[in-house]
């Protein structure tokens, strides 16, 4: 479903903004840091380097993360018949504290 960039995760991820890195340690799923970097450029290309383009790209982190949750679900759905647990308690993702919350 997505295209892993190589790289070194750890060296990708010293150099994100700390919002950026909190919400991809947030991340329900292993965000591939790379790959966050590698958008954190183009975000800063449209935006500069501001708070406008960490929230815009903490929103689109936010997305894929819906995606992923989504394709799982269709998978467990169509391999056990059945809602994935998560989804039918209708549970939400725990996280440390909002990554929007963190950019005021």
């Amino acid at each position: 479903m997505w295209r892993r960039y190589d790289g070194d995760d750890w060296e990708a991820f010293d150099v994100l903004p700390p919002a950026i890195r909190q919400r991809v340690a947030e991340h329900a799923y292993d965000a591939w840091s790379v790959n966050v970097m590698v958008l954190w450029r183009h975000y800063r290309r449209l935006h500069g380097r501001t708070p406008r383009a960490e929230r815009a790209l903490i929103r689109y982190l936010d997305y894929c993360e819906r995606l992923e949750r989504a394709a799982f679900a269709a998978r467990y759905a169509q391999a056990y018949g059945a809602a994935l647990p998560h989804d039918a308690a209708g549970a939400t993702i725990l996280r440390g504290r909002s990554a929007d919350a963190s950019m005021r």
